[in-house]
């Protein structure tokens, strides 16, 4: 089966991780997290970030990069940084990639970009700012990335509950 996969090395914030396993969950992202995590699995805020959508959700963890890196050799692995020279939406993803999103107040560690200088991506922001929250930026790319995959397998249409579309002037 053909998904995209989303990454998180070392995650400290439960809430964002929550929203991160939401997303992934409502777009059939598997989600990836590399230890050490900053809080529980079972933690309440995690678990309520998430909602009932974590019976959805593809979840692997994995005990560090290393382990990550040998269960999944080959893959295509873009690395999202502050740093990163190309834009995100210079990528062009594939429907099997891996996106990377490092720990909230350090990022990626160095030596792991340096070996994907090719891979690496950023998104756009002010000169005077050091990040966005890291489930807005994980929700920007991997719509980026779905995008480019024509949305394959999401939803096309939602119904209104009092009204049809096809009435409405």
């Amino acid at each position: 089966m053909e998904y995209l996969h989303i990454v998180l090395h070392e995650p400290e914030i439960p809430q964002n991780t929550g929203n991160i396993a939401r997303t992934c969950a409502c777009t059939g992202t598997a989600l990836h997290l590399i230890k050490p995590l900053g809080f529980s699995l079972d933690e309440k805020h995690l678990r309520r970030a998430g909602l009932d959508y974590w019976d959805a959700l593809d979840l692997h963890v994995y005990e560090d990069f290393g382990e990550f890196l040998s269960q999944h050799r080959g893959a295509r692995i873009y690395m999202a940084t502050t740093k990163a020279p190309q834009v995100y939406t210079q990528a062009s993803y594939g429907p099997e990639d891996y996106i990377m999103f490092g720990k909230e107040t350090a990022g990626i560690p160095e030596e792991i970009l340096a070996q994907y200088k090719a891979y690496c991506i950023r998104i756009p922001m002010g000169p005077d700012f050091r990040s966005l929250n890291l489930s807005n930026s994980v929700a920007i790319i991997l719509y980026e990335a779905l995008r480019q995959q024509g949305f394959a397998g999401l939803q096309e249409t939602g119904e209104l509950r009092s009204y049809r579309w096809e009435e409405l002037v």
